[in-house]
């Protein structure tokens, strides 16, 4: 089936082409729509025989006219359509090497993405471009590992066969644990060997299989093992061999996200990709970034570029509104992955050589006489476990007959108080005190209400309970009841009640669940789409839902998520939507939530104290490496940098470590 978005034009003429062109460049100024019209609307093969065509006609060169008429990026654009796709590579190439320095990202892009017969043509096209040898060029211009690898995507020589030995994927995968985590050093050879030359069929099982044996994706381990240009050119290969239309579309959005636009990437993708599959990349990238790649490209561009890119790309999604196979594929792909069972680590332990009394001594003359010890307060009580804190409360008050936290209390102030005072109360009666705070007075944080009762397991909401009845002398369920409403003050009601089933999957029921889910005719007001939701998102297990998220995607080619947005809105939506991101990959919603807790301008304190206190005894460790994977920076590198003072130092303290 075609993808691309661009296709052979329909009655094409190549002469009446060229003299239309011939004529828009004519005279004084040049006729721009009329060129963009006509070019974005002919496949390259048409695109060259109107070059010849013009030759023909008129006895000049119409790209060397067309460079002439036209300025800037679109120019540059409308003369990269002009080129063979090959030729096309062969210049990016050759423009990523020329000069001072060295474009390592045009490298990587093109030559981790490409299949072997492109390969073959773009250095085929170097070679009569240029008649120069494109091994040797790039041979001259990089070195170390990063060179060796590129030499072995040069030569064109994936494996191609699609049957896949069993016994080879799990030793492939076996070699690569060896080479890197278990390794002192990385054996780099031996990446480059597997990564280079397997199948792309062969390879996603390799990937699926060394998750099961490390507890980690195989990008998480290239980032800590490998380095520099090396370490993006090999996570660039895992990402083009998961799903091609899926790197690109990340490739796009970071090109045009945040200040400035990277033309140069913007116009390569978009030109490279148009006749082979940016119907995948446009689905891949509404559904990834909620937002279609044509109002991206509207809102970040201008101009006849602007128009141009936009007939490239097609057409606009979020009008369309419509979810289709390759995006399903990616989302299916993220339910397979979140299935495998990966051990949850915190990152603050249990202090060895534990003193409670010495802690509780270090503490009250960190707070004794004029001024504060700040610094070691926060070292004592961000460095003991939560258990640890309790025990410290006690002696303190048994040492010297005072309240700990009445005492930090006094002695602290702003964001580093409610962290460390936080820090000190166990976690049902830390997240008591966060949702009474929720509903409590005017208006109702609907959000601290979903976050917490969305993701804890059965055990933790009955603590919750216990600590909210004994703190405040009533029920969390009935504040939960008169502070909301409708179909969301049923969902919290029923998460309140830590009934939630905790056996395995039921492959028989998953599939009838995802039926019932998948059902828009229903006319029983008594068995409402929310009701049917709700029935089964919050009492089923997660892995039973997981199964049922897979049931339903093949069901209907849609993401659960994706039909919970269409069909739902408000807090019921924004509800359900955390119960299906926290059964899939609880560290992944909670590394989301960090991130936009501190993007852009401010920092939304409260939730980054929240999650870093509430999570650095379960899943902190996780929460950092899905961090990085989804935000190409550390969470350690983010606090840092959003954040100042003491506040700072804690959390980074409980941040555990710069990945």
């Amino acid at each position: 089936v075609y993808r691309g978005s661009v296709k052979d034009f329909q009655g094409f003429d190549a002469n009446q082409d060229a003299e239309a062109l011939y004529n828009a460049m004519k005279g004084f100024g040049s006729d721009k729509e009329a060129i963009l019209d006509l070019i974005t609307s002919r496949s390259n093969k048409q695109r060259v025989e109107i070059c010849q065509a013009y030759k023909s006609l008129y006895g000049k060169d119409l790209i060397a006219d067309l460079k002439y008429e036209l300025t800037g990026k679109f120019e540059r654009l409308i003369v990269s359509l002009m080129r063979p796709p090959a030729y096309g590579d062969a210049k990016e190439i050759k423009d990523a090497i020329s000069g001072v320095g060295t474009d390592e990202k045009c490298l990587i892009e093109i030559l981790a993405s490409r299949t072997n017969q492109q390969i073959h043509d773009l250095v085929a096209a170097y070679k009569d471009a240029y008649e120069r040898d494109l091994e040797a060029d790039i041979v001259g211009d990089t070195s170390g590992h990063f060179k060796k690898m590129l030499v072995v995507l040069l030569q064109g020589a994936r494996e191609e066969d699609d049957v896949v030995s069993e016994d080879l994927v799990e030793q492939d995968a076996k070699d690569l644990l060896e080479a890197g985590e278990l390794k002192w050093g990385t054996d780099e050879a031996q990446f480059i060997y597997i990564l280079g030359r397997r199948s792309r069929q062969h390879l996603r099982l390799v990937f699926d299989e060394y998750l099961k044996i490390a507890g980690k994706p195989i990008e998480r381990s290239i980032r800590g093992e490998l380095s520099g240009d090396f370490e993006k050119l090999m996570l660039a290969v895992v990402k083009c061999i998961r799903s091609t239309a899926e790197y690109f579309a990340e490739r796009l959005y970071k090109a045009m996200k945040g200040l400035g636009t990277r033309d140069n990437t913007l116009i390569r993708i978009m030109v490279s990709r148009s006749e082979i599959d940016m119907l995948d990349i446009r689905e891949v990238f509404r559904t990834k970034y909620e937002k279609s790649l044509y109002n991206m490209i509207k809102e970040d561009t201008s101009g006849e570029y602007k128009k141009a890119l936009l007939k490239l790309c097609g057409g606009d999604d979020d009008a369309a509104g419509e979810f289709f196979p390759e995006a399903a594929q990616v989302a299916y792909r993220m339910w397979e992955l979140s299935a495998v069972k990966v051990e949850l680590r915190g990152t603050v332990q249990p202090a060895g050589d534990f003193n409670d009394d010495g802690d509780a001594q270090v503490l009250r003359k960190a707070m004794k006489g004029l001024g504060t010890d700040e610094g070691a307060i926060i070292e004592v009580v961000t460095k003991r476990s939560n258990a640890q804190r309790q025990q410290i409360l006690k002696a303190y008050k048994a040492h010297y007959g005072r309240d700990l936290m009445a005492d930090l209390k006094s002695e602290l102030s702003g964001s580093l108080a409610k962290l460390i005072l936080g820090l000190m109360l166990t976690p049902a009666q830390y997240d008591a005190k966060q949702l009474r705070k929720a509903v409590e007075g005017a208006g109702t944080d609907e959000s601290v209400l979903i976050e917490i009762m969305a993701t804890r397991n059965n055990q933790e909401i009955r603590a919750i309970n216990e600590a909210y009845q004994e703190a405040y002398h009533k029920s969390l369920e009935d504040d939960l009841s008169s502070d909301t409403s409708g179909h969301f003050k049923r969902i919290l009601v029923s998460l309140a009640l830590g009934n939630r089933d905790e056996g395995p999957e039921n492959l028989t029921q998953a599939h009838e669940d995802a039926k019932k889910l998948a059902d828009v005719s229903s006319n029983d007001s008594s068995d409402s789409l929310e009701t049917r939701f709700l029935s089964i998102l919050c009492t089923r297990s997660y892995p039973h839902l997981r199964r049922v998220f897979q049931e339903f995607i093949k069901m209907t080619n849609h993401d659960v998520e994706h039909a919970i947005k269409k069909r739902m809105s408000g807090d019921v939506r924004d509800a359900f939507v955390a119960i299906v991101r926290s059964v899939k990959n609880k560290p992944a919603f909670f590394a989301d939530k960090l991130y936009k807790s501190m993007k852009g301008a401010g920092t939304d304190e409260r939730t980054l104290t929240r999650i870093m206190i509430s999570r650095s005894e379960i899943d902190l460790f996780n929460i950092r490496g899905e961090f990085i994977d989804l935000f190409d920076r550390s969470l350690h590198h983010m606090i840092e940098k959003d954040t100042s003072g003491d506040y700072r130092k804690a959390l980074l303290v409980l941040c555990g470590g710069e990945d």
